[in-house]
């Protein structure tokens, strides 16, 4: 169908994907609601084979958002109360909620200036003997530099977790993000990627050990039934989750390679103008997000809206600026100038799976428009 001059050009559209699945979900859902398998069951546990399996990892444990990924990770790693851990200032907060909960403390690092992905040599400017761990976050689709990333946490005995919630399926040098570090967490919020008809969230882990104590942790501490073993959470998958996932997760290559297709005719349409756009640096890039940067920023944004064109803000209030976190965390005397960039200037530009060639020349036009407007 062809996209009329008037209607809007979505942020995102997830009504494509299921349309997709529709008639493939609908009768493994009948078959699950007859036999009540409501809480993880038969299609979790498929579902963990399969994504285990697609990652090239040893063990997959679902849970109940990415918030519960890396809160059961923070635990089965050995953090305690007040231990510190490295993570960007520039992130979703669900990245640091898992710290928080155990108590331990958040060392914010500045990300950078091309990808907005961790920056070492801050991290390395912020270390101490307090620092246990690392999270890095491969945001927006891309990987942060995990070379640097593996080689800095050896040299400093640092566990790795890694937050891989917006870029399942991207690869660094051939092997799956999440497969680096001691663990790596994944949300299936509806919006991502590989997205569900709701919360869900998993971890991945090749140690035994901890894989049991995952899964342990995920349904009330328990090691059989009602013998809880350890302080535990209700963080299981719904099986309804899982059977939509596991459909999807069929796809989601072909979701990803369509998603390159739109960022590269972006990044080819939008070269001369004065955006700053997504840089590939350390890898793959599966666009979980297509964000540029703009001065004047908000004006852009304005512009597209009265011409029609969602967009959305990822994120315009870094961490360190989180009233949450005042009197947890102390910023840095030096502040986070690269993250401050990042939030000031962001600004993510339609992206999703089925976008048509049509809606994308829209959203070009417009921005191409108003810097053509600012010219004048």
């Amino acid at each position: 169908m062809t996209q009329q001059a008037n209607e809007t050009v979505p942020f995102v559209d997830l009504s494509i994907q299921w349309n997709q699945v529709h008639d493939e979900v609908m009768p493994d859902l009948e078959k699950l609601f007859k036999a009540s398998a409501f809480c993880l069951g038969p299609w979790a546990t498929a579902f963990e084979t399969q994504v285990a399996e697609y990652l090239g990892v040893k063990h997959a444990i679902a849970v109940s958002s990415g918030s519960a990924a890396l809160h059961v990770a923070t635990i089965a790693a050995g953090i305690k109360r007040g231990d510190k851990v490295l993570v960007p200032a520039h992130t979703f907060i669900g990245t640091i909620w898992g710290l928080l909960y155990e108590g331990a403390i958040p060392v914010f690092c500045d990300v950078e200036e091309a990808t907005g992905t961790i920056d070492l040599d801050d991290a390395e400017r912020r270390i101490d003997d307090g620092v246990k761990a690392i999270i890095p976050v491969h945001l927006y689709g891309q990987p942060a530099d995990v070379a640097k990333l593996m080689a800095f946490a050896e040299r400093h005995g640092l566990t790795v977790i890694e937050d891989v919630a917006q870029a399942i399926g991207a690869r660094y040098q051939g092997k799956a993000l999440g497969t680096f570090g001691s663990m790596g967490c994944f949300s299936f919020y509806p919006g991502k990627n590989l997205g569900g008809a709701g919360e869900g969230g998993l971890v991945i882990t090749n140690d035994d050990e901890k894989a049991a104590i995952l899964r342990s942790l995920r349904e009330h501490g328990q090691s059989r039934r009602y013998v809880h073993e350890r302080i535990g959470y209700n963080y299981r998958m719904d099986g309804i989750q899982a059977l939509v996932l596991g459909h999807k997760l069929k796809r989601l290559d072909d979701w990803t390679a369509q998603r390159k297709a739109i960022a590269a005719r972006y990044a080819a349409a939008l070269a001369d103008t004065p955006l700053r756009l997504p840089a590939i640096v350390h890898g793959d890039h599966v666009y979980h997000l297509y964000v540029v940067r703009a001065e004047r920023r908000d004006d852009l944004r304005a512009f597209l809206d009265e011409r029609g064109v969602q967009t959305g803000l990822h994120y315009p209030v870094p961490l360190h600026q989180q009233p949450c976190l005042a009197e947890i965390v102390t910023p840095a005397a030096d502040g986070y100038p690269v993250t401050t960039d990042w939030a000031e200037n962001g600004l993510s530009l339609p992206m999703f799976a089925g976008m048509t060639a049509a809606q994308q020349d829209r959203v070009i036009d417009a921005v191409r428009s108003h810097f053509e407007g600012t010219r004048r």
